[in-house]
């Protein structure tokens, strides 16, 4: 009851945000019954289908081709659905700002184009207008009550003068705008109007967000598809031997082969891994999305992993999603030691591995006491455990090191504020007590093969002993 009620509430939510996303890319820079706006309309139900199809062909059994087909388009959308909403969610500060500065531009330009036409004919020809409330002095009253007579010439001087139409009180008329144009010419055909000023904006705002959202998918789906980058640390441990020092740990997570991610993308985890030289390989969990039988042939270039005290595996959630004790066997036969709350004995230090939480459903949980209970613990112990909730178990067992993934490092922005919420760490080195807790970022990505603020790494631990 309580999953059906959260499924309906994202549902719901999704679908408020593409009404949203639809109605700002196309609701509002469109016309009614274009092209256009039924493109926009179609995308807008369709693009959310293909992300429900990528999410759950998996899980429900669908054949892998048909995972394939779903899975790059949609995941690729909800990236492009989050980041489109963030560019949107900002355009709606610059909106009004827009609309206030182009409404100030046109009121200026109206107001200039006024002051140029407000001049009358009087003005023009330079003739005196009348002053309202004042009376203008005939001519007869301008004869000097001193004159025995006026002349008839003077006199007919006045009566025209008296008589003379007033300019300012019948002043001159453009000629119709609708008269009829001479015989023999044709009438200019009426400019179309310009869009609206609502319109203008919408389109600018919406073209800018377009731009920004898609090219930080794209980026973040290029960083992805072209492979870890390799990070150096030193992790000082106070029980490591002087013979111990400057052991180096490989440690990759989060892998994720998968529909999108298949062989090449393993084959460039392994190239990398080998080009570091490691003392040690420690693959931490979330390795594959998918069964052995359509996802074996991609994990085979694990095979070719190199490290003078070879390549340890232990499981992530994910596994138990594609089948756990199928996975264990084949990376197996690929050459990894599968620990499952298991633990050996490296020179200078005990490495020990337990099953990932997910496990518990199943019977197949974490296993501390199993794992690192009867050891000697004036030896250093470095522990693999895919989620990194498990340190406080870590540290109530004398861990001085663990190793984990799972967070991605938030993998989409701002997703490390959601993944803080629900891990202690969610990427790099902290101390918790005498126990350090180092956390990958992966080198892969779940859903849409796109990182952003949270690049894909690979890294070498090197352990330093403190008598050196």
């Amino acid at each position: 009851m309580v999953f059906a009620l959260v499924g309906l509430v994202v549902l719901a939510l999704l679908g408020a945000v593409h009404r949203y996303v639809w109605r700002r890319f196309v609701g509002d820079t469109t016309a009614p019954g274009s092209r256009l706006r039924r493109a926009g309309t179609v995308a807008a139900f369709v693009l959310p289908l293909l992300s429900v199809g990528a999410m759950t062909s998996g899980r429900m059994g669908a054949p892998f081709w048909l995972q394939q087909v779903l899975a790059w388009p949609g995941f690729l959308w909800l990236a492009c659905l989050l980041y489109l909403t963030l560019a949107l969610l900002v355009g709606e500060v610059v909106r009004p700002v827009l609309l206030r500065v182009l409404a100030r531009r046109d009121a200026a330009r109206a107001g200039a184009e006024n002051g140029t036409t407000s001049a009358t004919p009087a003005e023009t020809s330079g003739t005196p207008t009348e002053v309202p409330g004042e009376t203008r002095p005939r001519t007869e009253e301008l004869v000097t009550s001193g004159s025995a007579e006026v002349s008839a010439p003077s006199q007919a001087v006045a009566r025209t003068a008296s008589d003379a139409p007033d300019p300012v009180a019948e002043p001159e008329t453009e000629p119709a705008a609708t008269a009829s144009a001479p015989a023999g010419t044709t009438p200019a055909p009426a400019l179309a109007p310009h869009p609206s000023r609502r319109l203008f904006v919408s389109r600018v705002v919406g073209g800018a967000a377009a731009a920004a959202g898609l090219a930080t998918v794209g980026y973040g789906a290029y960083g992805v598809l072209r492979g870890p980058s390799v990070r150096r640390i030193t992790v000082p441990l106070a029980k490591l031997p002087r013979a111990a020092h400057g052991f180096r740990i490989a440690v990759v997570s989060d892998i994720h082969i998968g529909p999108i991610l298949g062989r090449a993308h393993t084959r460039r985890i392994v190239d990398t891994i080998n080009a570091t030289s490691p003392d040690l390989v420690a693959v931490v969990g979330d390795l594959v999305d998918g069964s052995v039988a359509d996802l074996g042939s991609a994990a085979e270039p694990l095979a070719a992993l190199r490290a003078r005290h070879g390549s340890y595996f232990v499981t992530g959630n994910h596994e138990y999603f594609s089948g756990a004790e199928q996975w264990v066997d084949h990376v197996r036969e690929l050459g990894l030691v599968p620990l499952e709350n298991a633990r050996v004995e490296i020179e200078g230090f005990d490495l020990a591995g337990v099953n990932d939480i997910a496990g518990e459903t199943e019977g197949q949980g974490p296993d501390f006491g199993r794992a690192l209970g009867d050891r000697d613990r004036g030896r250093a112990a470095v522990l693999m455990a895919h989620q990194p909730v498990v340190i406080h178990d870590a540290v109530e067992h004398g861990v001085d090191l663990q190793l984990s993934g799972h967070t991605h490092g938030g993998q989409l922005w701002p997703g490390n504020y959601l993944a803080e919420l629900a891990n202690p760490t969610v990427a790099g080195l902290e101390r918790y007590g005498d126990t350090q807790l180092f956390v990958s970022r992966g080198a892969g990505a779940w859903g849409p093969p796109v990182r952003v603020g949270a690049p894909s790494d690979i890294t070498v631990v090197e352990l330093a002993s403190r008598q050196a």
